[in-house]
Order: C-alpha cells, then sequence, then structure tokens
C-alpha cells in the first residue's frame, strides 16, 4: 500500500495544487507536507544564508549544514508518521536532482512511495511566479529542469499540458490501496 507519495518539481510548476487535488481525489485522508513547511519553521536567522537556506537576487537557492540537519529530522519525521499510519504527500524541491532524491530515499527506506516528477516548461512556471508575487523573480526558471536531473521516477506529469485535477487522477490512479 502506498503510504508516501513524493511531488518532485520546480517553483511554480504546481505541486502545491496538485497535492491539494490529491487529498480530494484519494481515498482515506492524506497529510500535505511542503519543504516550505519546513522553511517556515525554521527561525529568521537560518533563512537568510548561512548555515540555513539562502534565496539570491537572480533566484538562486543555496543550503547550508545546519538547512541539511534540520531536513534530516524533518524527514525522518515525515517518515515516522508514515510508518505510524499517516499517509503523506510530500512535496518537495529536489535542487540536488538524483542527490536530493538519495537523501529523501534514505530517509523513506522501508515505506511504499511512489516517485512523481511534477514538470512545468521553465517560461510557464516564470509567468505563474510572477503573478503569485511571493517568489524571487528567476527561481522559477533556474529550477524547472536542474530539479529533474537524474532522478527517477514512477509517473511524471506536466501541469501546463494538463490541469491539476487531471494530474492527480493520474497519480491516484498508481497509488495502491
Amino acid at each position: 500500500m502506498t503510504q508516501v507519495i513524493v511531488l518532485n518539481g520546480g517553483s511554480s510548476s504546481g505541486k502545491s495544487r496538485l497535492a491539494r487535488e490529491l487529498q480530494g481525489v484519494l481515498p482515506g485522508a492524506w497529510l500535505s507536507l511542503s519543504v516550505d513547511d519546513l522553511v517556515d519553521a525554521m527561525p529568521p536567522a537560518l533563512v537568510s544564508g548561512g548555515d540555513g537556506i539562502g534565496f539570491g537576487d537572480a533566484g538562486e537557492v543555496s543550503v547550508g549544514e545546519q538547512f541539511r540537519t534540520l531536513e534530516t529530522a524533518w524527514l525522518a519525521g515525515i517518515a515516522a508518521m508514515a510508518r505510524a499510519g499517516a499517509r503523506v504527500v510530500l512535496d518537495d524541491v529536489f535542487l540536488g536532482g538524483a542527490e536530493s532524491q538519495s537523501r529523501v530515499r534514505q530517509q523513506l527506506e522501508g515505506l511504499d512511495v511512489l516517485w512523481v516528477g511534477v514538470r512545468c516548461a521553465p517560461e510557464v512556471a516564470a509567468e505563474r511566479e510572477k503573478a503569485r508575487g511571493d517568489r524571487t523573480t528567476g527561481m522559477a526558471e533556474l529550477q524547472a529542469e536542474v530539479v529533474h536531473e537524474g532522478v527517477h521516477y514512477d509517473l511524471e506529469v506536466d501541469t501546463r499540458v494538463s490541469a491539476s485535477l487531471e494530474c492527480a487522477r493520474a497519480v491516484a490512479a498508481r497509488v495502491d490501496s
């Protein structure tokens, strides 16, 4: 039985909306957690670069040792919730491509995970980013392709081509109940 669905895609690719749609179409209760939740929970001093996470003027993102430590603990907590019976949709951004997937895979070891690539053309993600107004300009375009490099998926969806609900139904069709 699928315990965790990992959605990986760049900023403004449609992951969060897809996660919400999944909660509506999947049977049972699914928690939706995002790497943004981790960043929001961090002390402000760690959201300004250095050992935490930093956001550059051109949309680049840098992460330090303290961020990695907290990320590892956060992922272990998500895995513990899944092991305790919660079903989880994890909305993430694999800034390091395959290396990031490896870190997540290590923490979710032993769980039934469905790996989903959420794709969106860089120019479309950039337009969404601009419309949102809550992201650093350039982040979506920088992340659109790099987050998928070397990552292996069970399924890929393209939110530029298909509506969020249609993508959610495609993911739900792959979930083992």
